[in-house]
């Protein structure tokens, strides 16, 4: 079956980095874009940045651009979010997700991806 891992997850100073990865498993990793979000205590889950199947576009929101990079290694069913600087306001469960088979190109809403990882904690402290 489809699985999505995260891994890379921490605590960090504010102004730190971290390395998040998801590596996929049980699917045709190379055709499908795939995403990050995040979900803080108390607040909904929301977008971060995402990545077409071929790792030529990507977009990021808006409160992470410029300092989060997402990147993809299809030999190792693999996607990366560097993160640098990290604020405070980053802290949150971050999840990968995968859109369908054959949906090659990104999107920003939830809702347009079909599988998800079980998260892994940033904590950012000030």
């Amino acid at each position: 079956q489809v699985k999505l891992v995260e891994s890379g997850g921490g605590l960090v100073q504010a102004g730190g980095s971290l390395r998040l990865s998801c590596v996929a498993s049980g699917l045709t990793f190379g055709s499908r874009a795939v995403g990050w979000f995040r979900q803080a205590p108390g607040k909904q889950r929301e977008f971060v940045a995402a990545i077409n199947w071929s790792g030529t576009t990507t977009s990021d929101a808006a409160s992470v651009k410029g300092r989060f990079a997402i990147s993809r290694d299809n030999a190792k069913n693999t996607v990366y979010l560097q993160m640098n600087p990290l604020e405070p306001e980053d802290t949150a469960v971050y999840y990968c997700a995968i859109r369908p088979s054959g949906t090659t190109t990104i999107s920003t809403f939830a809702r347009a991806y079909d599988a998800w990882g079980q998260g892994t904690q940033v904590t950012v402290s000030a």
